[in-house]
């Protein structure tokens, strides 16, 4: 990171929610002009803490952020705020300015152009599919032409030719950008290097390269510190048996042998504490709804929407139990849409099993209640209340400790979606519906949940632009809504 000055920088930087929260202890970094950086680390570990930071939104507890005078900053989260769902996409732009833009149409068409969507001004936010509305996060964003640009996840619900389209915008953006993302690919194009969020030090490592140079380094000294402290392990344990082979002499070698177990004391802290790797979830199975028999689900026609109009469609699809289907189709064609009139039953052309229990896993989450807390989240979905299943399901999801007690409302989204994952294990349901699964999720998890939903032998309907994912799943049938 060697161009131009350092225009951001943290200098023993602390911060905690709440008492007993801490997320940085005495952080350090720099931020250069004209960089591409990734941020990385676990789910939860503090990395869109840091943008709100950066942002000012949060204010430090101790240490200090230097920034250089006059730098603007825009942000573009992980989500569209839920207060601003029901705002105009001309009143949305004009939200991203303290004062008023009188020219903001002519700047609106430029920057939708940029990113590659056709939004009238007049059309209400969320009634754009998940793909379009990452693509006005990030175009609200860019409207205001920022020293500094934060990006949260900017790939999740883009497809192909959506992600194609930012990678370019990054690779030829003059000024400084930083980035949350898992998607090692779409990073590695434009990085110029990596801060790594440590979750268990709650310290940030600063290295050159782009995310594989990062991850190779990082395994390597992992290496290097386990197989020297497999060798103090194993002149530790030789000088404790000398130490108890002494002891038993009695006389003289006993202090020979408190010598010997003094310095095996002295190894025991000499040795290198190894970094601790992303925590992955352990592995788990999403049970079907008990013996059903029948139909679970059956499609003769469906609804999508091209050259912003509503089509019908024919189709003859049936899903029985131990059945797959993939949803395919380009963003803004109407999947998510299809995807919550079914988990509704109110899909014309679409018919639903009586009784099946439906688990729907939606990409903006809004199935939680996000004033409930994790425990009540978990415990709402369950037919039969057991605390003990509960906390052993919310424990392979890497929910545990003062956690299960927290709100919906202040996890992460990586967070948000491993507990939508606990409740679909939690609720044994007939039928699973999964809106873009891979979103906001540590990229560690994925292989997990593609076998459990390879493994699940209820029907199930995916939604998912990640090709590398959809890979490991077992899937019987193909509905791609644009043909």
């Amino acid at each position: 990171m060697s161009k131009g000055e350092a225009i951001l920088r943290f200098s023993d930087l602390s911060f905690e929610f709440g008492h007993n929260h801490p997320i940085l202890d005495e952080v350090n970094f720099s931020l250069r002009r004209g960089t591409k950086v990734t941020l990385m680390g676990q789910n939860g570990a503090g990395k869109s803490t840091i943008f709100k930071l950066i942002t000012g939104a949060f204010q430090p507890e101790d240490g200090e952020m230097h920034m250089g005078q006059k730098m603007s900053i825009a942000t573009a989260p992980q989500v569209i705020p839920r207060d601003e769902l029901e705002l105009t996409v001309r009143a949305f732009f004009e939200k991203r300015f303290d004062e008023k833009v009188y020219d903001i149409d002519p700047r609106i068409d430029k920057i939708l152009a940029v990113v590659n969507v056709h939004a009238p001004y007049d059309k209400i936010i969320r009634e754009f599919s998940g793909g379009q509305q990452a693509r006005l996060l990030l175009a609200s964003a860019l409207i205001q032409n920022p020293d500094l640009l934060l990006l949260d996840e900017p790939t999740n619900n883009l497809d192909k030719e959506g992600i194609e389209h930012l990678t370019k915008f990054l690779k030829e953006y003059k000024k400084t950008c930083m980035v949350i993302s898992h998607d090692s690919k779409f990073l590695n194009a434009f990085t110029h290097g990596v801060l790594y969020l440590d979750v268990r030090t709650r310290k940030v490592e600063q290295y050159d390269g782009d995310y594989s140079d990062v991850v190779k380094e990082i395994t390597a000294r992992v290496e290097k510190e386990r197989r020297k402290n497999a060798q103090f392990e194993k002149e530790i344990q030789a000088k404790k048996d000398k130490a108890n082979f002494f002891g038993h002499k009695g006389g003289q070698m006993r202090v020979v042998a408190k010598r010997m177990r003094e310095k095996a004391a002295e190894m025991e802290d000499a040795k290198v504490e190894v970094r601790q790797d992303d925590k992955e979830i352990r592995k788990f199975r999403i049970n079907s709804q008990g013996d059903y028999i029948g139909d679970r689900l059956s499609i003769s026609s469906f609804t999508i929407f091209k050259d912003q109009k509503e089509k019908t469609k024919k189709a003859k699809i049936v899903l029985k139990k131990n059945q797959h289907l993939l949803l395919t189709g380009p963003n803004g064609i109407g999947k998510s849409t299809l995807l919550e009139h079914i988990a509704n039953n109110t899909a014309k052309g679409i018919t639903i099993g009586d009784d099946i229990r439906i688990g729907y896993y939606r990409q903006d989450f809004s199935t939680l209640d996000f004033n409930d807390t994790v425990y009540e989240s978990l415990e709402s979905v369950m037919k039969d209340k057991d605390e003990q299943t509960l906390r052993s399901t919310a424990s392979s999801f890497l929910i545990d400790g003062d956690l299960i007690y927290k709100k919906i409302e202040t996890l992460s989204e990586g967070q948000k979606g491993l507990v939508s994952f606990a409740r679909l294990v939690l609720q044994k349901p007939g039928l699973l519906i999964l809106d873009e699964p891979t979103n906001h999720i540590n990229f560690r998890h994925l292989p997990i949940i593609a076998e459990a939903l390879s493994a699940y032998d209820g029907a199930m309907i995916l939604v998912s632009h990640v090709p590398e994912f959809i890979a490991q799943i077992r899937i019987d049938e193909i509905l791609d809504l644009n043909k």
